[in-house]
């Protein structure tokens, strides 16, 4: 590798970022990661928002379990189509602009809730939401990796994937209080707002990175490809099928994991608050209080699992080992959980058990945008990234539903919610299993035609 002297910076740096210097550049790039970040929070709390006011919602508008969980699948009716719809454009509009879109759509499907406050509201109300969120997490990611050369790239992702989890952290107390002291309509007005402000905020602080492709990269860093690199760059810039893409089994394993990740999790935000109220015992707040737990678990996992796979990249580890390895061992390890705090007695373990198996699900997404982004080229990420969370965020689509299925037709509710819970963790130990000995990027890239 053969390093370009830089030419003199002109008085008045262009508009351009990849002209900027790399401080100022790096220092953009962490302001709209932070940016994103709030923008995953706010996307998840609106998620979660129908777990936290489950119980009186249910009782005020007369919902049964089975309804309700309907009721929690609504929001992904749309979500996959709606990333199909984006993922032709992702690549050619701005993400700026389609984020900002994104946010005002959200903002605006929480205004039937409150202003009606029927059940059919809450229906509509759910699936725009799902229409609106459904692009956010490539976007967000493919916005992301556009700030930082790809060696740097997966702690910022990684940060900005936290808000799946920090989101929770952040806002499931609050909301639960609102519920509390406001009832449950105002927590809808409250979101509608934040969502406001941020794309407030969003419209005059976003901008496009210019880590466009790997060529763009050697230009902005200031090196020259050697002689032996430059088949190796021509590779890594050449455009793939899509389909060809899809049928490795890195592709594969990875996007199970991660579709029974989204499972995971999504059952945790939709069912774990009305777990701890009809089955524990406790009280609207205090249920909602401590799903907080699973996510501040997630939130750290995330991180530092993201960290993990950098420090191993570093030593020289190949991606096979320091990302495929990594997740497929989440996955085992957030299975092998929910199924021990699903056998134990103990309601204290329990909570324990479940803070770890479903908090750590969330972190697989992370490390499954990495893998995927590997099977693929930088012009293609934006859209790969897109149909592959269509497929894997259609999780949501089924689990409350299931879940809301095994829990009214069971004798009780305990014996619902053992049985939901079982399916879940083992699906999750057993895509965990998998992933650890067949995931293997390099093998994949090597028949695309992508390493040489």
């Amino acid at each position: 590798m053969q390093v370009a002297r830089t030419a003199p910076q002109a008085a008045v740096e262009p508009d351009d970022p990849a002209f900027w210097d790399a401080r100022r550049r790096s220092r953009r790039g962490w302001t709209i990661t932070v940016f994103l970040l709030v923008l995953m929070m706010i996307s998840w709390a609106d998620k979660s928002i129908l777990g936290i006011v489950a119980v009186p919602l249910m009782r005020d508008l007369d919902i049964s379990p089975e309804t309700f969980g309907l009721l929690g699948s609504a929001v992904f009716i749309l979500f996959g189509a709606a990333q199909l719809a984006a993922a032709p454009i992702a690549n050619r509009v701005s993400s700026t602009w389609i984020l900002l879109a994104l946010c005002l759509v959200w903002s605006i499907a929480q205004v039937p809730i409150f202003v009606f406050a029927s059940l059919p509201a809450l229906w509509f109300s759910r699936i725009l939401l799902g229409a609106g969120e459904g692009p956010l997490a490539p976007i967000t990611m493919h916005a992301v990796y556009k700030w930082f050369p790809s060696a740097r790239g997966a702690t910022p992702a990684a940060v900005a994937a936290s808000g799946v989890t920090l989101g929770i952290v952040v806002f499931a107390p609050i909301l639960a209080w609102i519920t509390v002291d406001f009832g449950w309509k105002a927590t809808f007005i409250f979101l509608a707002l934040i969502g406001v402000v941020w794309a407030t905020l969003w419209f005059f602080i976003g901008k496009d990175g210019p880590y466009t492709s790997i060529r763009a990269e050697h230009a902005i860093e200031g090196t020259i490809p050697d002689q032996g690199e430059e088949k190796a760059l021509q590779a890594a810039d050449r455009k793939v099928s899509y389909w060809s893409s899809f049928a490795t089994l890195s592709w594969l394993l990875a996007v199970l994991s991660a579709f029974l990740a989204y499972w995971t999790f999504t059952v945790a935000m939709t069912w774990l608050p009305a777990y701890f109220e009809n089955v524990l015992g406790m009280s609207t707040q205090q249920a909602g209080s401590l799903i907080a737990l699973p996510a501040v678990w997630g939130t750290a996992a995330t991180v530092g699992l993201s960290w993990l796979t950098g420090r191993l990249a570093a030593r020289g580890w190949r991606s096979r080992y320091s990302r495929g390895l990594v997740l497929g061992a989440t996955a085992l390890f957030s299975g092998a959980m929910v199924l021990v705090g699903t056998n134990v007695e103990e309601p204290a373990l329990a909570i324990a058990c479940f803070t770890f198996g479903f908090g750590t699900a969330p972190s697989i997404f992370a490390l499954t945008y990495l893998v995927i982004a590997e099977t693929t080229t930088i012009g293609q990420r934006g859209a790969m990234l897109q149909y592959s969370n269509a497929i894997l965020t259609s999780a949501g689509l089924f689990a409350p539903a299931v879940v809301g299925m095994l829990v009214g037709s069971a004798s009780s509710a305990v014996v619902g919610f053992e049985h939901a819970f079982v399916l879940t963790g083992a699906m999750m130990f057993g895509s965990g299993l998998l992933s650890l000995l067949f995931i293997n990027q390099q093998r994949d890239r090597k028949r695309l035609g992508l390493d040489v």
